[in-house]
C-alpha cells in the first residue's frame, strides 16, 4: 500500500530562494504579454475582373506565370536569363540583404535569452613598511567569475523587435523575388529589342541595296538617253537617305547589346559575338490567360514586399509602446578569489548575488510618446505604400493588356499596308518600264514600301514587349531556386595574427 508522505509546511522568509523563484515564476508568467497592435492583413479594394481584351487575354483562366519566358520559344533567351540570375549584381545585392535581414533576425530573437560572461584576473602587489624596506611583503591575487542578467520581457518590448524582424526578413526576400521580376523582364525586353532593331537593320540594308540597283539602272538609262537626270538624283538621294538610317539603327543595337551583357553580369561587349547572328523576333502565342486583380496580390512581390513592411512597422509601435512601461532585469554573479590559485572553487573563497532590478520612466520631457507617435506615422506611411504598390500593380496590368489589344489590331492593319504596298510598288515599275508613269511615282511606292515595313517590324516587337509587360504586371518571375547563403567574400584568416601596416598592404588582396 503507498502511503504520501507531506513535508512539514513552513512559511518561507523573506529573500529564501523559494520566495525568489516564485517572484521569477510570476514575472516570466507577466512577460507572456505585450503593448501594441497586432498586426492584421488589411482589406483593401479590388475590382472583380481586368478590362476586356478577350482577343489577347483570357480573365477566366488563372495566369501561367512560372517560366513565362519559355513560351517564346527561344533558347537564347532562356539562356540569357539563367546567366542574368545567376550573376547579376542586383541580384546579388539583394541576396546579400536576405542574409543581413536573417542575421538580424537571430540578433532579436538573442536579446530574449539570458547573457552570461566570465572574468577572471591575476595581479601581483608589493606593500612595504613605513619603518623599513625590509618588511615589505608581496601578495597574489587571484579571481575568477561569472556574470549574468536577463531582461524580463514583461511588456513585449524584444518580442515586439522579434517579430519585426521576422517581418524584416520577409520583407528582404521579397524584395529579393522583386529584383529577379525586374531583371528577368529587362533581360527579355532587350534582347527582343535586339533582334528587332537586327530585322531594321537588315532591312535597311537589303532596301538600300536594291535603290543602288535602281540608280545603277537609271544611270543606264540616261545614258541612253531614256532618263533625265532629275531621275538619277532622286535615286541616288533616296538610297542614300535609307543607308543613313543604318548608323542610327546600329547604335541602338550596339547598346542593347551592351546592356544586355552588363544584365547577365559580364563586360559590355562580351555578348557581341553570341548575338551577331540575326534571329526573328521571338513571337508570343495570344490569348494569355491573366486571372482575376485579386491574384496579383499573391503574386506580385512588390506588393508583398509592400504588406511585409507593414507588418514591420505595426510591430515597432509596439515596442515603442514598451517603452513606456517598467522594466525589469534579473541580475546576478558568482565569484571567487584567493591568494593562491589552489584556492580557487574553495566554499571559503565563494562569494554570490542574485536578485532583479527595477526601470520605471518618470519624466523624459514627452520622449517617449513622441516616439510612439513617430511609430504610428511610419505605419501609417507604410499602410499607404500598399495601397499604392495595388494601384500601381492594377494600372501596369491594365496599360499591359489595353498596349497588347490594340498593338494587335496596328499589326494586323500594318500587315495588309505591307501587302498592298509591296503589289503598287511591284506595278509601278512595270508601267515605268513601259513609260506609262513617272520614275517619280515608282520613289514614292519603294519609300511607302519600306516605310510600312519598318513599321511592320516595330509593331511585332511592340507586341513581343507588351506580352513581356503583361508577364511582368501579372507577377511572372523566377520560381527556381536561389541560394542566397553563399556570401560574394568569403574572408579566411579572421583568427589571432598579426597585421601589417596599411601602407603595406595590396589593395588587390
Amino acid at each position: 500500500m503507498l502511503k504520501t508522505v507531506a513535508f512539514p509546511s513552513s512559511k518561507p522568509a523573506i529573500g529564501s530562494p523559494k520566495r525568489i523563484l516564485g517572484a521569477i515564476s510570476l514575472m516570466v508568467m507577466l512577460s507572456g504579454c505585450a503593448v501594441g497592435p497586432d498586426y492584421k492583413m488589411p482589406s483593401l479594394f479590388l475590382p472583380d475582373h481586368w478590362s476586356s481584351a478577350e482577343e489577347v487575354t483570357q480573365s477566366a483562366k488563372a495566369p501561367e506565370l512560372s517560366a513565362w519566358w519559355r513560351r517564346l520559344n527561344d533558347p537564347m533567351l532562356n539562356k540569357l536569363i539563367e546567366d542574368a540570375v545567376a550573376g547579376n549584381l542586383d541580384v546579388a545585392t539583394a541576396k546579400a540583404k536576405v542574409r543581413e535581414a536573417r542575421a538580424g533576425y537571430r540578433e532579436a530573437g538573442g536579446k530574449l535569452l539570458p547573457s552570461l560572461n566570465a572574468s577572471g584576473s591575476a595581479s601581483r602587489s608589493k606593500s612595504a613598511s613605513r619603518s623599513s624596506t625590509s618588511n615589505s611583503s608581496v601578495t597574489n591575487t587571484f579571481q575568477a567569475g561569472f556574470d549574468s542578467n536577463w531582461e524580463i520581457d514583461l511588456f513585449g518590448a524584444n518580442r515586439r523587435n522579434l517579430e519585426a524582424a521576422q517581418y524584416g526578413m520577409d520583407a528582404a526576400e521579397e524584395d529579393l523575388r522583386a529584383t529577379l521580376l525586374t531583371l528577368i523582364g529587362d533581360v527579355a525586353s532587350n534582347y527582343a529589342e535586339a533582334r528587332g532593331l537586327q530585322a531594321r537593320i537588315t532591312l535597311a540594308q537589303q532596301t538600300a541595296a536594291s535603290q543602288r540597283e535602281t540608280e545603277s539602272l537609271i544611270r543606264n538609262k540616261f545614258e541612253a538617253g531614256a532618263s533625265s537626270a532629275v531621275d538619277i538624283a532622286n535615286a541616288t538621294g533616296q538610297a542614300s537617305n535609307t543607308e543613313a538610317n543604318i548608323p542610327s539603327l546600329q547604335i541602338s543595337y550596339t547598346q542593347t547589346v551592351h546592356r544586355l551583357s552588363v544584365l547577365t553580369g559580364r563586360a559590355p561587349t562580351e555578348l557581341d559575338n553570341s548575338l551577331d547572328k540575326p534571329e526573328p523576333i521571338p513571337i508570343p502565342t495570344l490569348p494569355i490567360p491573366t486571372g482575376v486583380p485579386a491574384d496579383i496580390l499573391s503574386a506580385r512581390p512588390d506588393v508583398r514586399l509592400a504588406e511585409r513592411k507593414l507588418a514591420q512597422s505595426t510591430s515597432l509601435i509596439g515596442k515603442a509602446e514598451a517603452a513606456r512601461y517598467p522594466s525589469i532585469s534579473l541580475t546576478g554573479n558568482i565569484g571567487t578569489s584567493g591568494s593562491r590559485l589552489g584556492d580557487l572553487g574553495k566554499s571559503t573563497s565563494i562569494s554570490w548575488s542574485f536578485g532583479p532590478s527595477l526601470s520605471l520612466p518618470i519624466f523624459n520631457g514627452g520622449q517617449l510618446d513622441a516616439a510612439v507617435e513617430v511609430a504610428q506615422a511610419q505605419r501609417d506611411q507604410s499602410y499607404i505604400a500598399l495601397r499604392s504598390s495595388v494601384l500601381t500593380a492594377l494600372e501596369d496590368v491594365e496599360n499591359a493588356i489595353i498596349s497588347l489589344a490594340q498593338e494587335q489590331i496596328r499589326n494586323e492593319k500594318l500587315a495588309v499596308t505591307v501587302a498592298s504596298y509591296r503589289q503598287s510598288a511591284s506595278l509601278l515599275r512595270i508601267l515605268y518600264d513601259t513609260g506609262s508613269t513617272s520614275f517619280l511615282d515608282v520613289l514614292d511606292a519603294d519609300r511607302s514600301l519600306y516605310s510600312a515595313e519598318d513599321a511592320l517590324i516595330s509593331s511585332n516587337l511592340a507586341i513581343t514587349t507588351s506580352y513581356i509587360a503583361l508577364n511582368k504586371a501579372l507577377g511572372g518571375g523566377w520560381d527556381g531556386t536561389i541560394n542566397s547563403e553563399t556570401p560574394e567574400i568569403i574572408d579566411t584568416d579572421t583568427g589571432p595574427h598579426a597585421i601589417a601596416p596599411v601602407s603595406q598592404r595590396n589593395i588587390q588582396e
